[in-house]
């Protein structure tokens, strides 16, 4: 995926490239353990860890990795009921904050139709 499209979920993501290279690589391994991890069926079905990583970044208020995950879970074939159940335990966890942020991750679904390959650009 290029940068303007990542662009589009975070303006930082834009320098992932640039980063990267500064960063000694560490980038492309963490992209490679997500591939390894999260993104294959194994005991959990990967659009379970999708999502599971998608409560991790509404944990962690990150608006970015949200968006990337609940696109992911997508593109592994949530769906909208799966997705709701799974923000609804984020919601009653969270109280009024978790339920603002369970609508980003709703809002997220609903208005993307296409999945980023990567949560960063590597080159």
């Amino acid at each position: 995926m290029g940068s303007k499209k990542l662009e589009q979920i975070d303006p930082a993501l834009g320098l992932m490239s640039a980063f990267s290279k500064v960063s000694l690589g560490t980038t492309q391994k963490i992209q490679q353990m997500r591939q390894e991890v999260i993104f294959k069926d194994s005991v959990l079905a990967a659009k379970t860890k999708a999502l599971m990583a998608m409560i991790c970044g509404i944990n962690a208020r990150c608006e970015p990795c949200l968006k990337y995950y609940v696109l992911q879970a997508k593109s592994l074939g949530v769906t909208e009921a799966e997705l709701g159940e799974a923000l609804a335990v984020v919601s009653t966890m969270g109280g009024c904050v978790g339920e603002m942020w369970a609508l980003k991750a709703y809002k997220a679904f609903m208005e993307e139709t296409e999945s980023p390959d990567a949560c960063c650009d590597h080159k």
